[in-house]
């Protein structure tokens, strides 16, 4: 599999900087709303805030035989570019009502709450939940009701997150921001022989089968040869704004309304590795992330 650039890519680098400033302006702008719903409905909504990657340190990368090859030359420096988002959230002067604060390593979230204790931003309102993402979600999803507001962060440094968990957000009030490693690890996945050996993981990824992602991402040619006609496979062009198109278009199919535009977040060589998506049933939100968007991205 071709893996051509993987020490290039600028882990942390102004990319990181973009998108977490990108996400501080968005919960800015929704305390800010949320708060003065709050004063004219006697504290209706309940405002929640899920982090489902919230852990510091390694946050849970999938060191697996099939995928370590990804971040071997990424340090445990140049992970802690990770860390901030719960520390910008809880920083803001407006608040949630709760916080839930997810990630697979307890000394990821024990290492999260000794630092926000000793920046005094440790309250009760903090929940810190040991666990898997995709179990977590399903059942915080499941626990939503009318008068229940949540915006969803969901950074994952890898392909961790199942289609399956994103769709019970489904008919929810939920506004989500989610990463999607389109070129970091996706387009690697998707090799240009059109192998496509982690399958499963494809699978649980984009939310369909095998046989439609090879639709979607190759091409079959008939070509003369000496030897008669052959079958060439051949890889769409620019597939890393496909996969971002494709997980888009599934997303459609959960919210109202999702950024067609989302964020692009490049390495040091301008080379897209991560699409910023948002998305909500919201249409004031959806205008404001993608004005927010659109000032990134020049």
């Amino acid at each position: 599999m071709d893996v051509e650039n993987k020490t290039s890519q600028s882990w942390g680098g102004d990319w990181t900087e973009i998108k977490l400033q990108a996400f501080e302006d968005y919960v800015k702008a929704y305390l800010k709303i949320m708060n003065s719903q709050k004063k004219n409905r006697a504290g209706w909504p309940i405002t929640i805030y899920f982090d489902g990657f919230a852990g510091s340190g390694d946050r849970g990368i999938e060191r697996n035989n099939d995928q370590s090859f990804f971040f071997d030359d990424v340090s445990a420096k140049e992970l802690s570019v990770y860390k901030g988002s719960a520390e910008r959230v809880l920083g803001m002067q407006i608040k949630f009502d709760k916080y839930y604060f997810v990630d697979n390593s307890n000394n990821s979230l024990n290492d999260l709450r000794t630092n926000l204790k000793m920046k005094n931003l440790l309250t009760d309102s903090c929940n810190f939940i040991y666990n898997d993402m995709n179990a977590e979600i399903k059942k915080f999803s499941s626990e939503l009701n009318e008068q229940m507001a949540a915006l969803v962060f969901l950074d994952p440094f890898g392909m961790q997150i199942n289609w399956d968990s994103i769709e019970t957000l489904r008919d929810k009030r939920v506004d989500l921001w989610i990463l999607i490693p389109s070129g970091v690890i996706v387009n690697r996945l998707l090799d240009n022989s059109g192998e496509l050996i982690f399958q499963e993981k494809l699978e649980s990824f984009f939310g369909l089968p095998i046989e439609e992602i090879r639709q979607i991402f190759y091409e079959e040619k008939k070509e003369k040869t000496l030897f008669g006609e052959e079958e060439q496979i051949t890889k769409v062009g620019d597939s890393i704004a496909k996969i971002a198109e494709i997980y888009i278009r599934n997303l459609k199919k959960i919210f109202l309304y999702v950024t067609e535009n989302p964020l692009l977040l490049k390495n040091s060589k301008n080379v897209t590795i991560y699409h910023f998506v948002f998305a909500s049933n919201n249409k004031t939100a959806y205008k404001i992330a993608s004005q927010i968007i659109g000032k990134k991205q020049k």
